[in-house]
């Protein structure tokens, strides 16, 4: 074999050792960009929205998630909490949820898709503050001065039913929000997205 093979077959080694590391170089500078272009986990992990399973929730009960950062109360309602919300139209700031604070399907006396499931956020309206549960038995015929029960937020003193509705003369301003939400069986909730996937 002659040297100018040689040469040839080392030339052709080294074009094609020139060309995979020209692309793999190629790949390795598309990758950051392409990667820019697409959301963080962080950032999809903030919009997404969360599947709750409510099979073992029983009424009288609460339990809280979190979507995009903020907590989520899903509160099965008992029959004493649903007959307290008529009783106190007269009390509430916002009686029929006419401000928007809740998805068009939710704009009814219970502001939930099904009346013994309640969805709000757990944040005051007045400064964010989170107010906690007031449940009671539902044998009293009120509480603390006449309150039926509810949502008090430590902070500023603001209340809110079982609706999430607040009570006139409070310092937050409107009702809890209720979050768009849907259900994909009697058990299992979808907070974040609704039938239209809006």
């Amino acid at each position: 074999m002659s040297n100018e093979c040689k040469v040839d077959g080392g030339r052709r080694r080294l074009i094609v050792a020139t060309a995979a590391v020209g692309g793999v170089g190629a790949i390795a500078a598309l990758v950051p960009f392409v990667s820019s272009m697409l959301p963080s986990e962080r950032a999809r992990a903030a919009g997404a929205p969360v599947e709750v399973d409510i099979g073992s929730l029983e009424a009288g009960q609460m339990i809280t998630v979190e979507w995009r950062g903020r907590p989520v109360w899903i509160i099965n309602r008992t029959t004493h909490m649903l007959e307290s919300l008529p009783k106190l139209d007269s009390e509430m700031a916002d009686p029929k949820s006419e401000r928007n604070m809740q998805p068009e399907y939710c704009r009814n006396e219970t502001r939930s898709i099904k009346p013994e499931i309640m969805v709000v956020v757990g944040i005051c309206t007045h400064l964010g503050c989170s107010p906690s549960a007031k449940f009671k038995s539902g044998t009293e015929e009120g509480m603390d001065g006449g309150w039926l029960g509810g949502f008090l937020c430590p902070c500023h003193g603001s209340t809110f039913d079982f609706a999430g509705r607040v009570f006139k003369s409070k310092p937050a301003p409107d009702n809890l929000e209720v979050p768009k939400h849907m259900y994909l069986s009697d058990k299992r909730i979808l907070i974040g997205e609704d039938k239209k996937g809006a």
